[in-house]
């Protein structure tokens, strides 16, 4: 959505995400890992408030600890609008200030959200009314996970994850998000699957029908029909993330997690992205509420969530 540039602040809310399916190819040369993802945005968002300046600045606020989140150039959102001014010739700033609540470092695109939300408030804040393409160009070169959340909904991901297209899926899925108190760094997350499979300690990897995956991942049809059917029990028996067992050999605690979990009514429980945030698929929100309460006698912390929900967005006053 574009409006006429303002004076006024922008508010632009982007939603996290959780992936329902992840396969992850083998290394290439250049480092990086093909994949296929099957992403739904949920209904935990960052809220972020644009006002123009002269220069261009973020602060953080919200229900997570952002103390140590960098506020220079190295910022994903600060990175987003220099490269809209940059790309769109506009000579002035913005002042960003971003309200989160997606984990940090929790494996569901919190700053990926960040970096959405900046542009479409960008976009709007100076008028520069860009196509939805040229946005979403944007937004592959800040990171794979920034396309999804400017488009939300529920997609699936090829490529690093930045090649979309939508899938379709029906009713509401209810998750309940068990929210760990640190992070995971998405990079040694990938190094720790890459040991584990050179170790042989991935046991299907390249083996049997795994052994096309390794090459070109794809997302399982099973998927796919249970998102097409609206059916969280036919998804359960589906979810799947290559890089779970590497996130639970970095965090052994998460293992206990989904024990907690699935002892206490979900369909199933799975890592999403490369953690630590554990999300817990139910079959309603009746189930929803019956688990937070258990994960909170647990002493962890439980968000009850519901998706897909849409992308990045103008919230009009």
């Amino acid at each position: 959505m574009t409006i006429a540039a303002t004076d006024e602040a922008v508010h632009v809310r982007a939603p996290g995400k959780i992936n329902v399916f992840m396969r992850v190819g083998a290394l290439d040369a250049d480092g990086y890992h093909d994949v296929a993802t099957a992403y739904q945005a949920v209904s935990l968002y960052e809220d972020v408030r644009a006002w123009p300046d002269d220069d261009i600045t973020v602060s953080f606020s919200g229900t997570v600890d952002t103390s140590d989140l960098p506020t220079d150039a190295s910022n994903l959102a600060v990175r987003a609008a220099k490269l809209l001014a940059r790309h769109a010739g506009v000579p002035g700033g913005v002042r960003l200030e971003i309200e989160k609540h997606v984990p940090i470092a929790g494996g569901m695109g919190g700053g990926s959200a960040d970096a959405a939300a900046t542009l479409v408030a960008c976009d709007a804040l100076w008028g520069t009314a860009l196509p939805k393409e040229e946005l979403h160009a944007l937004a592959a070169s800040l990171g794979a996970d920034v396309p999804f959340a400017l488009t939300g909904g529920t997609a699936i991901g090829t490529g690093r994850g930045d090649r979309l297209s939508p899938a379709l899926a029906t009713g509401s899925f209810h998750w309940v998000l068990a929210v760990a108190e640190f992070g995971l760094s998405t990079p040694a997350v990938y190094r720790e699957l890459d040991r584990r499979r050179d170790a042989g300690l991935e046991e299907d990897w390249r083996s049997g029908a795994d052994a096309a995956s390794a090459a070109s991942p794809t997302v399982d049809l099973a998927v796919l029909q249970a998102l097409r059917a609206g059916d969280p029990r036919r998804l359960a028996t589906a979810l799947h993330n290559d890089l779970q067992s590497a996130a639970l050999s970095l965090a052994p605690g998460l293992g206990r997690i989904l024990d907690i979990g699935e002892r206490n009514g979900a369909l199933a429980g799975i890592v999403s992205g490369s953690g630590p945030t554990v999300a817990f698929l139910v079959d309603g929100a009746d189930s929803a509420i019956e688990l937070q309460v258990a994960l909170s006698a647990a002493r962890l912390t439980a968000v009850h969530v519901h998706g897909p929900v849409h992308g990045a967005r103008v919230v009009l006053r």
